[in-house]
């Protein structure tokens, strides 16, 4: 039976493998070694034909994404084993978008000498771990040897490296930097949460893909304006402490 006699006779929304992998733009080599992993649910069978959805498809595109912002294959699989096993596109739209949105620029595996270049000097081991334990760089070692991946705030640190202020009170800023932006991202996550996503989720059955995109879409959007509103704020309330230090003297 060839693929277009066996095509009449299933959903004309059915993929091949070959089409699969077009539309999620991956070579069939990369999207068969995904479903190897156990990444993609099985196929529908129709003799010998295997066929892929939509969600096939749903997920896949989410693989990409995470990848694209630095998540590994193994942390990919990990999140995609704890999904309900029956989350539809829209599901993995919403997913998609809670999980990646806030990440800015695709992420570089660089080596030692490459990361030198992209900090614009020659970085000593001992900044390099530093940087490290400030989270904004990732190593890896592998057969290839170490590779290293800057985080977003990579250049600030290098900058910061250069001032005259001992490693104590880097560390001790950094420490205060966490601590209240893990509350601050938690509540803020929490409210995108109550106030956006799962009043859309209710109403999901009368819900398409282009809906699950334009939410993805609003998502983005509503955090990149939450960045700007925190700068502000912590530019605002820097002030009114300077203003008071004033007033005390």
């Amino acid at each position: 039976m060839t693929v277009m006699s066996a095509r009449a006779e299933v959903d004309s929304d059915l993929r091949t493998i070959d089409e699969l992998a077009t539309a999620a733009g991956l070579t069939v080599r990369t999207t068969r070694y995904y479903a190897s992993l156990g990444l993609l649910p099985p196929p529908a069978r129709r003799g010998r034909m295997a066929w892929y959805d939509d969600t096939h498809l749903a997920r896949l595109e989410m693989i990409r994404a995470l990848q694209g912002h630095g998540f590994t294959l193994q942390a990919i699989e990990r999140y995609l084993a704890s999904l309900p096993a029956d989350a539809g596109v829209e599901d993995l739209a919403v997913q998609r978008a809670m999980l990646t949105s806030w990440t800015v620029g695709e992420p570089q595996e660089l080596t030692r000498r490459q990361l030198d270049q992209h900090a614009g000097r020659r970085l000593s081991d001992d900044e390099v771990t530093l940087i490290e334990e400030f989270g904004l760089l990732r190593r890896v070692t592998g057969e290839r040897g170490a590779r290293f991946t800057p985080v977003h705030g990579f250049d600030v640190a290098v900058e910061l490296l250069q001032v005259d202020i001992p490693v104590a009170g880097m560390r001790a800023a950094g420490d205060a930097i966490e601590r209240h932006m893990s509350a601050l991202a938690e509540e803020l996550t929490q409210v995108l949460h109550d106030e956006v996503v799962e009043p859309w989720r209710q109403e999901r059955d009368h819900r398409s893909r282009e809906d699950a995109a334009q939410l993805e879409a609003t998502i983005s959007i509503l955090r990149r304006l939450t960045l700007d509103a925190i700068v502000r704020g912590f530019q605002r309330s820097a002030n009114q402490v300077i203003a008071r230090s004033l007033d005390r003297r």
